[in-house]
């Protein structure tokens, strides 16, 4: 760390402090979350991974409490942001919002870590460490999988890209790569760099082309379209509008007299409950 109270963090992201990637992910994750909980929440976007109220514990926190209790990979938090791209190129509907961020995470650290990792815990520990019951993360854990179509593994160079990007767009501008410009001097030249979405690894697109959500500084995304992390979204196949399914149909009105059917989905209010169930 310098004077300035920048600090400078290894060129590669498996060399970086496993709290920083922590910090640099949660970031990412808490301004991805206040854009999608701009968007009104309708019956046919329920999903598993949706609880009847806000966490009271921060995407910060909760991260943390993996890392320390389940000694996670570092890997594995950073594919937790390639699967949010993909499950969001598979299935347009799905937003990480307030609602589903902290199921996502765990179900997303679970799979991950069972299948691309040589050690790993048992359901149980990641459920009690999630905060949910076992029976749930079992349930969360197969929907993961079918979302995600089970495509879990990614390439090295890919999750360079994210832990670049990440550093690149932190919102506190006090991180930088060894032997790259600061975040603090490329926002001098992009002012907006600091609140928005970096390039996206994949190329031949025009940064003003609208199909492509937040992926540089020059885009602005709309208040009512969800947004990823680094996916291009021109490569998306355009599906035709779904109809809520009657599953759906009945979660979303248990939900919306849970919470008394007066508030504005863009504006969740902080709750005490722990990760109830959906």
């Amino acid at each position: 760390m310098d004077t300035a109270g920048r600090v400078t963090l290894p060129a590669e992201f498996k060399h970086a402090d496993i709290d920083i990637l922590a910090l640099l992910i949660a970031d990412m994750l808490e301004r991805l979350i206040a854009h999608n909980d701009r968007i009104p929440l309708l019956p046919e976007s329920l999903t598993r991974f949706h609880s009847r109220s806000t966490p009271a514990i921060s995407v910060l926190d909760y991260l943390r409490r993996i890392i320390r209790f389940t000694k996670v990979e570092k890997s594995c938090l950073l594919l937790t942001l390639h699967y949010i791209d993909q499950i969001c190129a598979r299935i347009p509907l799905f937003t990480l919002s307030s609602l589903t961020c902290h199921r996502f995470i765990i179900a997303s650290i679970t799979v991950c870590s069972k299948g691309l990792c040589d050690t790993f815990c048992t359901n149980s520990l990641y459920a009690r460490v999630g905060g949910i019951p076992v029976s749930e993360l079992n349930v969360l854990e197969r929907e993961f999988l079918r979302m995600i179509d089970w495509r879990l593994t990614c390439t090295p160079e890919v999750l360079q890209e994210y832990y670049i990007n990440l550093v690149r767009t932190d919102s506190s501008g006090r991180f930088s790569i060894r032997g790259s410009p600061s975040t603090a001097e490329s926002s001098e030249s992009n002012p907006e760099s600091m609140v928005s979405r970096p390039p996206s690894p994949m190329q031949g697109h025009s940064s003003t082309d609208p199909r492509i959500r937040l992926t540089t500084s020059m885009c602005s995304p709309s208040h009512h379209e969800p947004s990823t992390i680094l996916m291009d979204t021109a490569t998306r196949t355009p599906q035709a509008p779904q109809v809520p399914t009657l599953e759906q149909n009945m979660a979303f009105a248990d939900l919306q007299s849970s919470l008394g059917g007066s508030r504005m989905w863009g504006k969740q209010e902080q709750s005490s409950s722990h990760l109830s169930a959906a």
